[in-house]
C-alpha cells in the first residue's frame, strides 16, 4: 500500500478545514487535506462572516477574494421582523421593528474604529470554493477531494491514517505527526472516546436554498428578514438573501419555515408548502435544496485527544444566532496554526498544543451558553413583544396586529412597549464585544496580573485593552507614508512581534537576542513621534496602556503575550523568560 508521510494531515475540507489549510501553508507547515465530499458544500449554511474572521482572512491574504463576492454592511446591516413578504390585505407587507445589526447603519462607525476590516455576508456555499482555491494555490497536489478516512491508529510520535478514493476505491496510508479533527464530528472524535455535552435535539429545522425572482416584494439591506404571520403561525418563517448578485434583484435565497405535515420526500409538497409560506401561490421557483437539522449546544469535553487536535463543529455546535458556529470554527484553527508551526520547527515544545484546548475549550463553552442564550430568548422575544403567546388563541392573532399597527395613542404605547422588546434582541445582532472582546486567560501567554476590563453583559460594548491573552488591540499607524493597522505588524509566517514606545531602547536589543536564543521569528515595532511608525491621530497612544519604555509582546495570531508596563531591569532576561513560558518551557538551554 502507497504511504504518505506529512507533518499534518487534515480530515475535513469545509470552511474550518480549508482555512487551516491556508493558515498552515503560510506558516510553512507541510500537511494533507482530505475531505470525503467531491466538492465543497451544496448549502448556505453559515452566512456572516464576522469582524474577527475578516481580520484573521485579511492577515493571510483572503480578504480581498473574500470580499469581491460579499455583500458589506451597506447592504445587509438590518435585521427586520415583518408581518408577510406580500399581499393586499391590511395587514400584510407591514413592517413590523427593524434595527441596525452586525456592523451595519450606526454600528458601522464603531466598528470600523476597532478593526482594519468590516464583517460582510457570504454563505458558506460561495466561501468554501474561494478558500479550496487559495488552500490548493497554496498547496498545490495535496487538497484532495472525494477522499475519505476509514481508520486510523496511533503508532508512536505518528498517527497512520487509511485513505480511501472515492471514486476509484484505491486505499493508501498517510503517516503524521498531528491531525486536524476538522470533519464535523464524524468519525476522529468518536473514535477516540470524545463526547460531546450540552443540550441536543432544541428544534427540528427545515431550510430551503432556492432560485426566485423576489424583486417586486423583497425590502432591500436586511441580513435576515423574520416573518411573523398574523393569522396563521405555521406560515412563519425567515427569509436571507443568499447571492451571487445582493439586494433586490437577488437570485438565489435561503427559506427557513415549519415543514408542517408535509412529507420530507415530497419534493413537490415541499415546493408547494414554500409558496404557502411565502405568500405567493404561482411562484416560479426551483429548489436546489432541502435541509433538515437540528438545534444543538454541544461542547466536546475535550480538543485534544494524543495527537489528534478536534476543531470547529467536531469541537462545538450551537445555534444559529450570532454567528458563532463557522465564524469560531476558523478562529480554532488560527489559534492553532502556528502552534503547529512552531512545534514541527522545534521552536517549541509539544506542551504548547495543549494551551490550543486551555484557550479555545474555554471560550467554545461561553460561545455555545450565549447561543442557547440567545436562541431561547428569540423563540419568546418576538411572540412578548406583540402580546402574543400560546394562551393567544389563533383566531386572535390578527386582533393583536391591528392593534399593534393602529393610528392611535394605545397603539403607539404598543409599538413603544414592543421597541423596548426588540432592543434586547442586540445581544444577538450587535454583540460586537463578542466578537473582537473576548480574552485567553490561561495559556500560550503571561499574565501581569492585571484585571480584564468589564464585558458588556448585552454583548455590545468593547473596550480595547493589551492585556495578556487579549487580542491586540487595532489601531491605524503611518510608515513612509502608509497606513499601518497594528494588526499589521505579526505576520501570518509566524512572526512575534515586540511593540515599543518611540525610542530606540534596551527592549531593541532584548529582542534581538530572544530571537536568536530561541530560533523565532520576533520583530520590533517603535511607535510614536519620531518612530519608524508614527501615530498621528494617537490612536494608539489611546489603547496602548504601557508607557513610553513598555513593551508588549505580541503573538502571530495578533492575541498579546506578555507586556512591561515600563522599563525592565534586565530586558533580554525578562523576555527571555517570556517568551519560554510561552513555548511552554522551551528555553535556549534546551535546544
Amino acid at each position: 500500500m502507497e504511504e504518505t508521510e506529512v507533518p499534518v494531515l487534515i480530515v475535513g475540507g469545509g470552511g474550518c478545514g480549508l482555512s487551516a489549510s491556508v493558515f498552515l501553508s503560510d506558516h510553512g507547515v507541510g500537511h494533507l487535506l482530505v475531505e470525503r465530499h467531491a466538492d465543497t458544500s451544496l448549502l448556505p449554511k453559515a452566512h456572516y462572516v464576522n469582524q474577527r474572521t475578516m481580520e484573521i482572512f485579511r492577515q493571510h491574504g483572503v480578504y480581498d477574494a473574500v470580499v469581491e463576492h460579499a455583500s458589506t454592511t451597506g447592504q445587509f446591516g438590518r435585521v427586520r421582523w415583518q408581518t408577510t413578504l406580500t399581499g393586499d390585505g391590511p395587514l400584510d407587507a407591514r413592517v413590523i421593528h427593524e434595527m441596525d445589526a452586525f456592523g451595519g447603519g450606526e454600528l458601522t462607525a464603531r466598528y470600523a474604529a476597532d478593526g482594519p476590516v468590516l464583517p460582510v455576508k457570504l454563505p458558506q456555499l460561495r466561501l468554501e470554493p474561494i478558500l479550496r482555491r487559495q488552500a490548493e494555490e497554496r498547496n498545490p497536489g495535496r487538497v484532495l477531494f472525494s477522499r475519505e478516512l476509514i481508520r486510523f491508529t496511533e503508532e508512536g510520535e505518528h498517527v497512520v491514517a487509511e485513505i480511501r478514493d472515492r471514486e476509484s476505491g484505491e486505499v493508501t496510508r498517510v503517516r503524521a505527526r498531528y491531525v486536524i479533527a476538522a470533519d464535523g464530528g464524524r468519525t476522529l472524535g468518536p473514535a477516540l472516546g470524545v463526547r460531546m455535552q450540552g443540550v441536543f435535539d432544541m428544534a427540528d429545522v427545515t431550510t430551503a436554498y432556492f432560485s426566485a425572482d423576489l424583486s417586486q416584494w423583497w425590502h432591500e439591506g436586511s441580513l435576515i428578514t423574520w416573518f411573523v404571520n398574523p393569522d396563521r403561525p405555521d406560515l412563519n418563517s425567515a427569509l436571507l438573501e443568499m447571492g451571487p448578485t445582493w439586494g433586490r434583484h437577488c437570485e438565489e435565497w435561503g427559506l427557513t419555515f415549519s415543514l408542517g405535515d408535509v412529507d420530507r420526500a415530497d419534493e413537490a409538497a415541499i415546493a408547494d408548502r414554500m409558496r404557502a409560506v411565502l405568500g405567493l401561490p404561482g411562484l416560479d421557483l426551483t429548489v436546489h435544496k432541502v435541509s433538515h437539522w437540528t438545534v444543538e449546544g454541544v461542547l466536546a469535553d475535550r480538543y485534544r485527544a494524543g495527537r489528534v487536535l478536534i476543531v470547529g463543529d467536531a469541537a462545538h455546535r450551537q445555534p444559529p444566532t450570532t454567528g458563532l458556529g463557522l465564524n469560531g470554527g476558523i478562529q480554532d484553527v488560527h489559534n492553532l496554526a502556528w502552534k503547529l508551526a512552531a512545534v514541527l520547527g522545534g521552536r517549541a515544545d509539544d506542551s504548547l498544543l495543549d494551551t490550543y484546548e486551555t484557550e479555545r475549550r474555554a471560550l467554545g463553552r461561553h460561545n455555545v451558553e450565549w447561543g442557547l442564550a440567545t436562541w431561547f430568548h428569540h423563540r419568546v422575544m418576538t411572540e412578548a413583544a406583540l402580546g402574543l403567546g400560546p394562551h393567544v388563541p389563533p383566531q386572535r392573532r390578527a386582533s393583536a396586529f391591528t392593534a399593534y399597527f393602529a393610528p392611535s395613542p394605545v397603539g403607539a404605547v404598543t409599538r413603544a412597549r414592543a421597541a423596548e422588546f426588540f432592543g434586547t434582541h442586540r445581544a444577538e445582532c450587535q454583540a460586537h464585544d463578542l466578537e473582537i472582546g473576548f480574552a485567553y486567560e490561561d495559556g500560550a501567554l503571561v499574565p501581569d496580573g492585571s484585571q480584564a476590563p468589564p464585558r458588556s453583559p448585552m454583548g455590545g460594548d468593547y473596550r480595547p485593552t493589551t492585556r495578556p491573552g487579549h487580542r491586540l488591540p487595532h489601531a491605524w499607524t503611518t510608515r513612509d507614508g502608509r497606513r499601518v493597522s497594528t494588526h499589521d505588524l505579526a505576520g501570518p509566517q509566524g512572526a512575534f512581534v515586540l511593540i515599543t514606545g518611540p525610542a530606540d531602547t534596551a527592549w531593541d536589543a532584548a529582542a534581538r537576542e530572544v530571537a536568536e536564543k530561541f530560533s523565532v521569528p520576533l520583530t520590533v515595532a517603535r511607535i510614536g513621534a519620531g518612530a519608524p511608525y508614527t501615530d498621528p491621530d494617537g490612536d494608539w497612544a489611546a489603547v496602548r496602556e504601557i508607557a513610553d519604555d513598555g513593551a508588549i509582546l505580541v503573538r502571530p495570531d495578533n492575541h498579546v503575550a506578555w507586556r512591561s508596563m515600563g522599563a525592565a531591569e534586565n530586558p533580554a532576561d525578562v523576555l527571555a523568560q517570556a517568551m519560554s513560558r510561552i513555548l511552554h518551557g522551551k528555553s535556549a538551554e534546551g535546544r
